[in-house]
């Protein structure tokens, strides 16, 4: 059996401390280890003691809400995030993804399907048993997230710090769409419309595609915005 080094530790950061203990259950019964935390305070703690693969974060919580602790993580380490919340409600789940997010979890989920959404961001992470890569790898396009790099084809190509951020939420929620709202909201804070995206998105698939004109990676959909592309690899 692996030692709890070798293991991918997932924090789950709840003040209900029977979720806390579900979520334990359910995450060790299929091999990870779990940390605790109860509020924002002591997550953040512990982060700064041991190297955490992923973490399960409740959104409403005495103090700080996970929405605060979420923006303070985001500041230094790109850890998969996914919200924890007893309503599965849309409003939540945007500010959270627009926050930096990768996922949603309603409370009522199955062991099967939190299983299943903690797996998905650690391979769209490259997170790998007993290491961190911190990489989305999509073939021909690579996002080293550390280095804050793009390779097309093994080649470095220069991006600004819009059109990074940009490409990296289309490619950390493959199949995940985002709406014209929401992107002029999330990157310019409401000011501009669906021209200013738009430009942003063209000068993207002009470092990105192959062929710009008939995107692979970034597609439209029609009317309402983009969705991204791609099979991890």
């Amino acid at each position: 059996m692996p030692s709890v080094k070798q293991l991918q530790t997932v924090l789950v950061v709840d003040d209900d401390k029977s979720i806390v203990d579900l979520m334990r259950d359910f995450l060790e019964n299929d091999g990870f280890h779990v940390e605790s935390a109860h509020d924002t305070s002591q997550a953040l703690t512990l982060m700064q003691q041991i190297l955490v693969d992923c973490i399960i974060l409740d959104i409403m919580m005495p103090g700080q809400t996970g929405f605060d602790l979420c923006r303070q993580i985001r500041t230094t380490s790109d850890v998969p995030i996914l919200f924890l919340s007893a309503r599965d409600d849309d409003v939540n789940k945007i500010r959270g993804l627009g926050l930096g997010a990768d996922d949603y979890i309603v409370k009522t989920a199955s062991p099967a399907e939190v299983v299943a959404r903690v797996r998905a961001v650690l391979r769209r992470f490259g997170v790998q048993q007993g290491s961190r890569v911190m990489s989305l790898n999509y073939g021909r396009l690579v996002l080293d997230l550390t280095a804050r790099e793009v390779r097309v084809n093994g080649q470095e190509i220069s991006f600004t710090p819009r059109e990074y951020e940009l490409l990296h939420l289309f490619a950390e929620h493959p199949r995940q769409v985002f709406t014209y709202e929401h992107l002029l909201e999330t990157f310019w804070s409401g000011v501009g419309d669906k021209h200013t995206v738009r430009v942003h998105i063209s000068r993207i698939r002009e470092k990105i595609e192959g062929d710009p004109n008939n995107p692979q990676y970034i597609v439209n959909v029609w009317g309402i915005g983009y969705r991204f592309e791609g099979i991890p690899t």
